[in-house]
């Protein structure tokens, strides 16, 4: 019978392919679609998962790491003060205006502190050394500027605010969620391009504790020292940094809906081919079954046939996607496919595929193998 079902499926070439193109068409749209959505949520988060920060203090109204609200930065001496508390420092997050050469202006995402390296801020340095950040009006850029930059180069300024500052290093993976490039700068020279702003203020509280402090025990201290702010751990910061996205914006639904529609057109179109499959095949069910056959042995040869193009199908949409991968950090984007995500649509492959064969049942159900000796 496995041979019967592979002859059936592989008689008419062009409608296999049809077959095959439609449960292709799925899997390269959902990988493609969910694979970005999360490079993107990576980059919602990576800040916070890099930084060395236990506990990260917020105002009550700040959704994300990318959307902070200020408010004054001497409250990081009521954190030092607390017992456990390691360090502590001011964190300013800000978006500025970069004019570059020709006269465009470019939006940064700025992150300005005191000690970079303390914090293990900024992670992948690929030019310069940290400490020139303190020596005056210096910056370090994300390579991912390079997109939407003029070309630039160590020694080189850029203008914010009215304000030179000098290119003395550069970084790699520093990408937030809107893809803005990043800028790191000493929490000083923020305040001089930005005093009306920034000046006495600050976006977050970066806090790292001692390695015998208890967690739960020292964010309790500081939420009763700190009661019209938000304490809280890299992993729900991490969290709340993704769910902004996923859930506020409506992100999360637009891919949900995106991967659905997909799922549905490869539905119709493997369910159409596979029916008229049986169709053109109707004269030689009904003689199998004249002959001793039973349905059940049919639908087996049917869920057969379903499995290998959900295999071949899936097969096909996978390689697009792994040619994307190499393309799309071009755009500022990436391609993420952890490997459950792969199982995953490897899996809906085959329940799409399963799902279009059983309209061919009802067919292979009412075949009367009287039909075979009909003229």
């Amino acid at each position: 019978m496995v041979d019967l079902a592979i002859k059936s499926l592989f008689h008419d070439k062009t409608r296999l392919l049809i077959t095959l193109c439609g449960v292709a068409f799925a899997v390269t749209l959902v990988l493609s679609q969910v694979g970005l959505f999360l490079g993107l949520l990576n980059n919602a988060s990576v800040t916070i998962e890099n930084c060395r920060a236990h506990l990260w203090i917020a105002s009550h109204s700040s959704p994300n790491v990318d959307f902070g609200h200020t408010f004054s930065d001497r409250y990081v001496h009521r954190v030092r003060a607390v017992p456990g508390v390691k360090r502590a420092d001011n964190l300013i997050v800000y978006y500025l205006p970069v004019v570059q050469p020709s006269g465009a202006v470019v939006t940064t995402i700025v992150y300005a502190m005191k000690n970079f390296s303390a914090w293990g801020l900024p992670w992948d340095v690929r030019q310069g050394n940290l400490d020139d950040l303190r020596r005056g009006s210096n910056i370090f850029i994300d390579e991912s500027a390079g997109r939407t930059f003029d070309p630039f180069a160590l020694g080189e300024y850029r203008e914010t605010q009215g304000y030179r500052l000098q290119i003395v290093g550069t970084t790699k993976g520093a990408v937030s969620f809107t893809t803005y490039p990043m800028m790191f700068l000493d929490i000083s020279t923020m305040r001089s391009v930005l005093p009306d702003l920034t000046e006495g203020q600050t976006t977050f509280v970066l806090v790292e504790l001692e390695p015998d402090a208890d967690v739960e025990q020292t964010r309790e201290i500081l939420r009763q020292r700190l009661p019209h702010h938000d304490v809280w751990t890299k992993a729900e910061w991490r969290q709340m940094s993704r769910e902004y996205w996923i859930v506020t914006t409506g992100l999360g639904f637009n891919i949900f809906v995106t991967a659905a529609l997909g799922c549905l057109v490869g539905l119709v179109i493997v369910a159409q081919t596979l029916y008229a499959s049986t169709l053109e095949h109707v004269h030689e069910y009904a003689t199998f079954k004249a002959i001793g056959g039973n349905n059940k042995s049919i639908y087996w040869m049917l869920t057969k046939q379903a499995f290998i193009c959900a295999v071949l199908g899936f097969l096909m949409g996978l390689c697009p996607v792994l040619a994307m991968q190499a393309w799309v950090p071009k755009l500022g984007l990436s391609l993420v496919t952890p490997a459950w995500l792969v199982a995953s649509v490897f899996g809906g492959a085959v329940l799409l595929c399963l799902a279009s064969a059983t309209a061919s049942f009802r067919t292979i159900a009412t075949v009367d193998p009287a039909l075979v000796f009909r003229g």
